[in-house]
């Protein structure tokens, strides 16, 4: 039996349902979070790199209007 069935069997055996429910729902907008962060950041980067690619293009075409 993992560590995890052991931990349901006593929660479960004591009762306290809406305890492990609430630790699930905790633990997964936890990870649910820091999945969003990290898209976020990625996200940001992206987005950094865009800009700096802009103003290079802007940079090396600005003599060319007639």
């Amino acid at each position: 039996m993992t560590p995890l069935d052991t931990l349901v069997t006593a929660v479960a055996a004591r009762g306290d349902l809406a305890h492990l429910a609430l630790l699930v729902f905790a633990g997964s907008a936890s990870v649910l979070a820091g999945r969003l962060l990290k898209e976020l950041g990625a996200a940001n980067r992206r987005f950094d790199d865009f800009v700096r690619e802009l103003a290079q293009f802007n940079r090396r075409h600005d003599g060319d209007q007639p």
